[in-house]
Order: C-alpha cells, then sequence, then structure tokens
C-alpha cells in the first residue's frame, strides 16, 4: 500500500514508519520542517510538507494514497479542546477524501478518554465531552460511508527510548523538586505500551482492521503510579512520597490532572482480533534500563 501517515517525525510516528516500509509499505510521511523531512527521506519515506493547519491539503494527499495512519496532534496542554477541534476538522477532511472508497483509516485516540475507575474495554465509548470524544464519533460514524476506519487508543505512557512524553516530565519535576511523588496512596493505574508494539498495532490495524474497530494501544493493563514513582526515585536518589489530590496541581503543573488518573484497560480483545503480541519490555523494565535518567 501507499500509506499517508500524518505525525510520521513524531515518538511513535518514527516507528510506525519504519514498521510499514519493513512490512513492504510505501510511505509517505508529513512534515512540517526540514529537519522532519530529512528524518523521513533518511527512513526511506517520501514527504509531504504540511501541517495540520490546512485538513484541504491532507485531504489531497490523502486522496492520493491507498490508506492513510492518522498521529498528528496539537498537544497545547493549555487548550485541550482547541487541539480536539483541530483534530475533528482533520478527521473529517481525511473521511470525506477517503468516503466511498473502502480504504484504511486508523485514528489515534487515548484509553485515558474511555471510562476511568474501572478495567475500561474495546467495548466503552468514549466518555462524553473529552478533547478526543468527537473524532472518535467521527471516525467510527466514518465507516457507515465506505471508509475502514479504526481507532487506536493509546496508553497515556507511550514508553521507550527517545520519549518526551509523561514520564520524562515526572522525571524532570522530580529532579527540580527533590522528591518522587505520587497523589494520596498511588494506588491508581497507569497502563502502557512501548513505541515498538505500538508501531505493530498500527501495521496490522492498516493491513487487516475491520471497519469501525476500537483497538486498545495498551500492553500493561495498568502500573500502579506509586510504582513509577518508586522506580524514578530509586534511579534519581530522591524520596518517594504522596501528594495531597488538592495540591496535585501545585506539585505536578499541568500533569496533576493525569497523575491521579486510574485508568486500567485491557486489551483483550484487540489481541484476539488482531493477533496482536507486545514482546517489548514493561514500563517498569524499561524505566530500569536507566535510558531515561541519561543526562
Amino acid at each position: 500500500m501507499r500509506v499517508f501517515v500524518t505525525g510520521a517525525t513524531g515518538f511513535i510516528g518514527s516507528a510506525v514508519v519504519p514498521e510499514l516500509i519493513g512490512a513492504g509499505h510505501e510511505v509517505v510521511g508529513l512534515a512540517r520542517s526540514d529537519d522532519g523531512a530529512a528524518a523521513l527521506r533518511a527512513a526511506g519515506a517520501k514527504v509531504h510538507r504540511g501541517g495540520l493547519d490546512d485538513p484541504g491539503d491532507l485531504a489531497r494527499a490523502a486522496d492520493a494514497a491507498d490508506g492513510v495512519v492518522h498521529l498528528a496532534f496539537r498537544h497545547d496542554f493549555t487548550d485541550f479542546h482547541a487541539a480536539g477541534a483541530t483534530d475533528l476538522r482533520v478527521v473529517e477532511a481525511i473521511g470525506a477524501a477517503l468516503a466511498g472508497s473502502g480504504r484504511p483509516f486508523v485514528v489515534t485516540s487515548g484509553s485515558a478518554i474511555a471510562p476511568v475507575g474501572r478495567l475500561a474495554t474495546e467495548e466503552d465509548a468514549a466518555a462524553a465531552g473529552t478533547h478526543r470524544t468527537a473524532s472518535e464519533e467521527a471516525t467510527l460514524a466514518l465507516a457507515e460511508l465506505g471508509v475502514r476506519t479504526s481507532l487506536v487508543r493509546l496508553a497515556p505512557s507511550v514508553h521507550g527510548r527517545g520519549d518526551h512524553g509523561f514520564v520524562p516530565l515526572l522525571i524532570r519535576i522530580a529532579r527540580e523538586k527533590g522528591v518522587a511523588a505520587h497523589i494520596g496512596d498511588g494506588a491508581n493505574r497507569w497502563p502502557g505500551v512501548h513505541r515498538f508494539d505500538a508501531a505493530r498495532l498500527y501495521r496490522l490495524a492498516l493491513e487487516s482492521a475491520p471497519a469501525g474497530s476500537r483497538l486498545h494501544g495498551t500492553d500493561e493493563e495498568g502500573v500502579p503510579f506509586r510504582d513509577i514513582a518508586g522506580v524514578i526515585g530509586r534511579h534519581l536518589g530522591v524520596p518517594v512520597s504522596s501528594v495531597p489530590a488538592q495540591r496535585a496541581e501545585e506539585h505536578f503543573g499541568f500533569l496533576g490532572r493525569f497523575a491521579g488518573i486510574d485508568n486500567p484497560t485491557s486489551s483483550a480483545l484487540t489481541r484476539e482480533l488482531l493477533g496482536w503480541e507486545p514482546r517489548e519490555p514493561g514500563l517498569l523494565a524499561d524505566l530500569d534500563e536507566g535510558h531515561y535518567f541519561e543526562d
């Protein structure tokens, strides 16, 4: 397939691109910068210059492809809903370009928008009012318009060498404050998945996921947050301590709204449907390899 990939130069996209090329697909990656374009060419992909602010241009790129993997998202933590609105416009534009074609369209979402506080499964619809809800609903509706859509809900911690997401931020906060903290008793759970395992899931979804599929990109169903804090504290040589919920944002900044989330998430149906079997290290084992703590 000729596959158009948004977010192709990001942490996950840079694993998805070689995964697709290694399976014999031709990749056209979206790049905003000269450096991004050079990285894509070095990986063996073709380049489409552009960004999320021009959905019409992305639709034209999608129309020229046999399938689309949509990974790009504007991670604006000061205005989640504006970021979600941008994402919805992109999903709708690409979906309209693919309508009636039966071509695959794999869209990224997150496990944290499924119901929290209990084990979430692929059968759960997105909770109302989250920044990804409208994009999820639009993606699934496209299945009725002749697009082989699938949603990949990623764990809040997609980990691996080169990570620049939540876990490195937790490490930076622990360094700055001299304590590796968790909220309350720290029993709340974060699911996790290694970026290479996530990349394989995107390939399998592109190749064979049925239209309208919800897929969960989670290897571990839920790692207790206190265990994450414990590994960080041990590697940094700082104490591990509890922060009251009312002080979460004071300690963690914007991450305070995520640090206390209890989001155990099953991927059992995804594994059964696609034969996906994660094989990379889990989150705590990855942290213990030490690369997260290299200066």
